[in-house]
């Protein structure tokens, strides 16, 4: 009778556990997708320019770095992190798909 309930528990919770993981999967393709993509789009000719203003500007980089240390790997039950990662999930899912 035990083996036969811990086959049933296990047969329920291996598809969440597949899904669960196939979900997360996916999250992280969006995550590489975006990254690999902002990573040409800077070298991009229109934008190189710009860009290399904005590194050599202090101010920018201050502000920029300030936002950053709102932001924390450790904290993802921080609300803000979880909008931003949710943004850029949903960026990322965008740009896939027109991409793919």
């Amino acid at each position: 009778m035990r083996i036969i309930f811990l086959s049933i528990a296990a047969a329920l919770l291996l598809p969440v556990s597949a899904a669960a993981q196939m979900s997360a999967s996916k999250d992280a393709q969006y995550l590489a997708t975006i990254k690999a993509v902002s990573a040409y789009k800077i070298n991009d000719e229109e934008t190189l320019r710009d860009i290399e203003r904005l590194r050599e500007n202090k101010r920018f980089n201050n502000d920029l770095q300030k936002m950053l240390n709102k932001l924390q790997n450790t904290r993802t039950k921080n609300s803000d992190n979880k909008k931003v990662l949710q943004i850029l999930e949903n960026a990322g899912k965008q740009i896939y798909d027109i991409l793919k």
